[in-house]
């Protein structure tokens, strides 16, 4: 009994310490030879004896077989345990991982390798944090980080998020887990596939990097980029490099942005491009371009306080402005601030603000109207303008200040036109 509480005070301790535990046929020899009666029936001894010596004869056998030996000493290349399961814990015992397997192959360079049918789990502050398993795996561990190879499914059971690779690694003292090599990762709300993603378990932050296609459910839209940024929690998604947005309705594509850095609000819907963000619309055939916008999926809104252009592919109408807003729905431009409309021929229109009707082609300008064309050369100057700029049909008027609409004719220059 002394002996047996002197052996528990021992695992205790190793425990509370902080380190691993791998048990193993090992360990099964000693507790059989432990386990023998006191009664003994010594007739039987032999037979036992034979078995045991039988058990440590297959393992010898094993190791020193010539064909399995590559010409140095090395005796614990080919030892095979089965039912394996080892673990390790921090410096207050609470475990870090731990992991089960069928059978696991013992290498003198890596603690266990080739194990069979894996799984278990990772820990984070003593909770289980990622569910893992595999097929068949290398497994090794140094008493800091754990490090998988083969076809590896992690799970996180707090929120679902399932993630598949070839390769992973934790390192709990740093509280990251890294899945890479053909990485795929499913969660109710995002899809992804990348060359890598790094997992902040406390932060509830995943990044992903290399080749990044993000597809999200709701809105339905598609992201392409180097790296993406997930904060699982806020349901935001942020790239810090060009990245690409695919907006969808029924499968087909309606809007495109672009821009050197985004964040995408999956609970709002609303997307925040900037950094040479564009915009483009199938219907309307539009492109806007600013510095920075926010685009409202949810109300299928794009506005902007900064500079922007807005282009009309089939009208050939270009506008610019100090900000503006799109309803897209309604099809129609708000422009405010030093606008300026330029038509196909090269016709203008100058003004404070600008409302663009895209449907009825109708353009409303009002404050320090200027309007001018080239054929017939003529400029209008007034407070407010209406009509259609592309047919060059503007009607200029003088407002209720009394002010008068000013015309002026611009005549040709002599020789213009001749041979």
């Amino acid at each position: 009994m002394k002996q047996e509480a002197n052996n528990y005070q021992g695992r205790r301790g190793l425990r509370n310490q902080g380190g691993s535990k791998v048990h193993s046929p090992q360990f099964f020899c000693k507790k059989f030879l432990s386990a023998l009666p006191i009664g003994l029936n010594w007739f039987s001894l032999p037979l036992i004896f034979f078995l045991v010596f039988g058990l440590v004869a297959c393992n010898r056998k094993s190791v020193n077989n010539p064909a399995n030996n590559s010409g140095e000493q090395n005796t614990d290349s080919k030892l095979t345990f089965f039912g394996v399961a080892f673990e390790q814990f921090d410096e207050v015992g609470r475990p870090i991982w731990r992991v089960n397997a069928k059978s696991a192959k013992y290498t003198k360079e890596k603690q266990i390798g080739e194990a069979e049918s894996p799984y278990g789990e990772l820990y984070q502050d003593g909770k289980v944090v990622y569910q893992i398993k595999a097929e068949r795996a290398d497994i090794e561990q140094d008493g800091k980080q754990l490090f998988l190879k083969g076809k590896i499914v992690a799970t996180d059971p707090s929120n679902g998020i399932v993630l598949r690779g070839n390769e992973l690694e934790w390192r709990p003292q740093e509280d990251l887990l890294i899945v890479r090599n053909q990485l795929t990762g499913s969660h109710q709300k995002l899809q992804a596939v990348a060359r890598e993603a790094k997992v902040k378990t406390r932060e509830q932050r995943m990044e992903f990097s290399g080749g990044v296609v993000a597809n999200s459910l709701d809105p339905q839209l598609q992201m392409r980029t180097e790296h993406l940024i997930w904060k699982i929690k806020e349901e935001k998604l942020i790239g810090d490099r060009p990245v690409q947005i695919d907006r969808y309705k029924n499968n087909q594509i309606t809007d495109r942005g672009r821009g050197n850095a985004t964040e995408i609000n999956l609970k709002t819907k609303i997307a925040t491009v900037s950094k040479n963000a564009q915009l483009e619309l199938l219907d309307p055939p539009m492109q806007i371009t600013s510095n920075s916008m926010t685009w409202n999926m949810n109300a299928e809104t794009v506005t902007t306080n900064s500079p922007l252009r807005v282009f009309h592919k089939t009208e050939n109408v270009t506008v610019t402005a100090n900000q503006g807003e799109m309803k897209i729905p309604q099809k129609t431009v708000y422009l405010t601030g030093n606008v300026n409309a330029i038509g196909q021929r090269r016709q203008s229109l100058k003004s404070r603000t600008l409302t663009w009707y895209l449907d009825n082609k109708l353009v409303e300008a009002q404050g320090n109207v200027v309007y001018r064309q080239i054929e017939p050369p003529l400029n209008f100057t007034g407070d407010t303008a209406v009509g259609n700029l592309q047919t060059e049909n503007i009607v200029v008027k003088g407002g209720n200040s009394g002010n008068r609409v000013v015309t002026e004719i611009i005549p040709q220059e002599k020789g213009r036109g001749s041979n």
